[in-house]
């Protein structure tokens, strides 16, 4: 086994990784940043009050990327198992 191989494939798990994690946590990030912005406003200092609207917006983008996650997870380790004579040999 080659460690260029070792390497590609460590740099490809972790590519994928970082996107998927990237997708749910992004918007997530962003409803944070609203909530903060809202209290520094009104000047409620809460630290609970942002914590359910990223729950609900983290479950949601999971509901709605989850076909598109499973896809990625498949298709990478498809390709490996696919690889599998390349990898050894």
């Amino acid at each position: 086994m080659d460690p260029q191989v070792v390497l590609d494939l460590y740099g490809q798990g972790f590519y994928l990784i970082v996107l998927i994690v990237g997708a749910v946590m992004l918007p997530s990030l962003f409803v944070g940043l609203m909530v903060s912005v809202f209290q520094a406003a009104t000047q409620i200092n809460e630290q609970t009050l942002s914590f359910l609207p990223r729950l609900i917006v983290t479950i949601l983008v999971i509901m709605q990327l989850g076909p598109w996650i499973l896809m990625k997870l498949m298709d990478f380790t498809t390709s490996l198992f696919i690889n599998i004579p390349m990898i050894i040999g």
